[in-house]
């Protein structure tokens, strides 16, 4: 299924997101290993609670960073990181 302005991703079961200070970024722990992932991608994850839309998720952080436009980026994200079985919704 592919995601939507309405769609509400979260952490699929068996991922952990946490910052990590030693690599001073966001990872995302599995049993097998761990992702590290980019700012981008970081300020993403760590909003993919179940909770917010895709939408709000772009609007939260267009609004934190001062940037317009991040829909389309988020949704590509969020895609890829349901492909990958990172992010999961009902």
């Amino acid at each position: 299924m592919n995601p939507t302005a309405a769609t509400r991703p979260r952490v699929s079961p068996g991922f952990r997101l946490q910052w990590e200070p030693v690599q001073d970024c966001h990872v995302l722990l599995y049993p097998e290993g761990m992702v590290k992932l980019n700012g981008s991608a970081g300020e993403i994850m760590k909003r993919c609670d179940g909770e917010r839309s895709v939408e709000a998720i772009a609007i939260d952080i267009e609004t934190t960073h001062t940037l317009k436009g991040l829909q389309a980026d988020v949704l590509a994200f969020v895609a890829l990181a349901a492909e990958q079985r990172w992010l999961t919704w009902e």
